[in-house]
């Protein structure tokens, strides 16, 4: 019977079959993998496999080396992969990660050094404008796009003796030059705001002068970009076209240039009418300038106008046809036998009513100063409540004149049968009162006294009998009368005893 057997997967193994194992077999074993993830904990990469690759030719790649940073705006972005020499130049070799992608045909290489001394350099990259290519990997950066450090013997070198002697020089006049007085001939050749000044103030107070025109340059600048992409192409591609043609026609650009030599002869002929009108320019410029910015200004309520007349505009049809049968009746209406018949009977009682509203003025007056002394009198005198003791009814006066009307009805009842006459009892006891004189103008009884009897002897007035009448204006307005004190200080004193 045969010693092999196939044993289950969760069968044990015996330990006869264990002493079978090769103890040189599993020494190789353990070092191929301690080899293995050496490699993986030094070189962090997959074998036989890489990222993206770029490769860059330099004039002298002796700065850089293996393992030296790439980098992005100062951002890691990958790191220098081999460095090998390919004919006079040294080539490259990068492994950028994805952060640093995508790179663009157009790209730029720098070595740069990380400290000031030089030293740790490492490859700045610029990836290139959008509109470019896209490189793939493993593609080549050619020299003209790349650029090497200058190193500080290199600048030395260039400082030599005669070179420093130079520029000694040059600092020293340029100095001068900058700060020497202009004398007279030099100050009447200059423009008046520099008159007097030496270069360095005339520099100054031309950098004052800088704003505006940096201003005005950006504007330019914004301008000759256009205002949609490949403007500026466009125009270069016109430019072209253009210049194109006049090579075509040699002939009559060499004429073109004559004529405008002869031009700028006559120019140069009327140069002080010419200077004249440019010394005029400024102020109307500023004129122009503020006719602009008026014209400018009304803009934004003329934009506004224009968007809320539209809708009327396109109502303007709808509402034309639908005036249309409007019109027509009108013109109907304003026939003899329609509103011309109307018309013609308002032309003739026109003279009639304009005389009636002539006599209403004074009408009107007179009702107006009636009005007046309803407002400012008699409702002011109706709605006053009488103060009286312990007669006092707390009601308005008007309400007390309407009371008093019930009274009257009640005396009503001694009317005789016909109802023509009242019948009243006059007692013979008691004190006998008299009235003063009447004085009302014009009444029957015009300085008569008045009698009658009481049984009970009469306290006094009250109000107290003033010692003489209010004045009587006959001939005043209503309105303008004073109103009467009814409540004052003689309705509440004691009765005044007048008999």
């Amino acid at each position: 019977m045969s010693r092999r057997r196939w044993w289950r997967r969760h069968d044990e193994i015996p330990v006869i079959e264990l002493q079978r194992y090769n103890p040189l077999r599993f020494g190789i074993i353990v070092i191929v993998v301690a080899a293995i993830l050496v490699y993986f904990g030094f070189t962090k990469h997959i074998p036989f496999k890489h990222g993206y690759r770029l490769k860059a030719q330099f004039a002298t790649a002796v700065n850089i080396h293996p393992k030296s940073p790439v980098r992005v705006a100062g951002v890691d972005v990958g790191k220098v992969s081999s460095v090998t020499r390919s004919g006079k130049a040294g080539l490259v070799t990068m492994e950028i990660e994805s952060k640093g992608l995508p790179i663009h045909s157009d790209a730029t290489l720098k070595i740069r050094p990380r400290i000031f001394l030089e030293g740790n350099w490492f490859v700045e990259l610029q990836p290139g404008s959008p509109s470019a290519n896209t490189l793939s990997s493993g593609a080549t950066i050619p020299i003209t796009q790349t650029s090497d450090p200058v190193q500080l013997d290199q600048v030395l070198d260039a400082l030599n003796t005669d070179t420093r002697s130079n520029l000694q020089t040059f600092l020293i006049e340029y100095g001068d030059a900058l700060t020497r007085k202009p004398n007279a001939a030099e100050n009447a050749e200059q423009d008046p705001d520099v008159r007097g000044l030496n270069a360095a103030q005339a520099l100054a107070k031309a950098y004052h002068r800088g704003p505006p025109s940096l201003r005005g340059t950006a504007v330019l600048n914004q301008a000759i970009g256009g205002t949609e992409p490949h403007d500026l192409s466009k125009l270069v591609a016109g430019i072209g076209k253009v210049t194109a043609g006049l090579n075509v026609h040699e002939q009559q650009l060499g004429e073109l240039i004559g004529n405008f030599n002869t031009f700028f002869s006559e120019f140069a002929a009327q140069s002080a009418p010419l200077r004249a009108t440019v010394a005029e320019l400024p102020s109307s410029l500023l004129s122009i300038d503020r006719g602009l910015a008026a014209l400018n200004a009304s803009f934004p309520p003329t934009r506004t106008f224009a968007r809320d007349i539209l809708p009327g505009v396109r109502a303007t049809n709808p509402t034309v046809a639908a005036a249309l049968p409007w019109i027509a009746q009108v013109q109907a209406s304003l026939t003899p036998t329609e509103l011309g018949g109307v018309a013609k009977g308002l032309s003739a009682a026109t003279p009639s009513l304009a005389s009636l509203e002539a006599e209403q003025v004074p009408l009107f007056k007179q009702t107006e100063l009636f009005n007046k002394c309803l407002t400012k009198v008699i409702y002011p005198a109706g709605n006053t409540k009488i103060q009286d003791g312990a007669s006092t009814s707390g009601v308005e006066n008007y309400k007390e004149f309407w009371y008093s009307l019930v009274g009257l009805g009640s005396i009503g009842q001694h009317f005789d049968g016909n109802g023509v006459m009242a019948k009243f009892m006059v007692g013979n006891s008691g004190q006998t009162l008299r009235s003063q004189k009447v004085k009302e103008l014009g009444s029957k009884s015009e300085g008569l006294q008045l009698l009658a009897r009481s049984p009970l002897s009469p306290q006094g007035t009250r109000p107290a009998y003033p010692a003489q009448e209010p004045p009587y204006q006959p001939l005043a307005p209503c309105y303008k009368q004073a109103l009467p004190n009814f409540n004052g200080p003689l309705s509440q004193g004691p009765a005044d005893g007048n008999g």
